[in-house]
């Protein structure tokens, strides 16, 4: 089974890209999404013994956690330390069950994929990318963002031309999403005729 990472930064068209795997038929976790589930899960009491305040109704408050982080990036280190090991467990359980059923291969969409040393359990990395000039107009159109807050998640990722260097492939979605769906769809083939023993 090949292990896909799909990465981006903000605003590079990632969670597009991942839907078109997704409809591909190549099975994707989807580590916001989990993040977002554990948020009103097992996460909840962790986050609010370290960022106190910071849950409310049984969830975390996602606005509060962010003022807080904003007030105290040391905080940023507290909060992986808690929620990555939760987000690797629920991974092991997505890879196990694919493996069960035979998926020749999975994707696994991680924002902070280099940031975060995952590419060392990954056989391929795709990289979602695209001019920044779009990125930037496409970060600043989202509700609530300013750009303040774009520079410093930004300043939290790891350059995109760096994070290019390191893909074993690039999808551009600086296009039209048929553009990326081909793009795909090319990957996916590419891959299939390597674990097959073409070239």
């Amino acid at each position: 089974m090949i292990r896909i990472g799909l990465t981006g930064s903000i605003g590079m068209g990632k969670s597009t890209s991942a839907k078109i795997f997704a409809e591909a038929g190549i099975p994707v976790n989807d580590s916001d999404a989990v993040v977002h589930d554990l948020y009103s899960g097992e996460a909840v009491p962790l986050v609010e013994a370290a960022f106190p305040g910071s849950t409310s109704n049984g969830k975390v408050d996602r606005q509060e956690l962010s003022r807080k982080l904003a007030g105290d990036p040391s905080g940023f280190k507290r909060l992986e330390a808690i929620v990555h090991p939760l987000v690797r467990e629920r991974e092991n359980q997505f890879l196990e069950r694919h493996r069960q059923v035979g998926a020749d291969m999975i994707v696994l969409d991680i924002p902070l994929l280099f940031e975060t040393g995952a590419e060392k359990r990954l056989d391929k990395i795709v990289v979602v990318s695209c001019d920044p000039q779009i990125q930037r107009e496409r970060v600043l159109a989202r509700p609530g963002m300013t750009e303040e807050k774009f520079n410093m998640i930004l300043s939290r990722q790891t350059p995109d031309a760096e994070k290019r260097a390191r893909a074993d492939y690039v999808i551009d979605t600086g296009g039209s999403i048929d553009a990326a769906r081909e793009q795909v769809k090319e990957i996916i083939a590419d891959l299939r005729r390597k674990q097959q023993g073409g070239n």
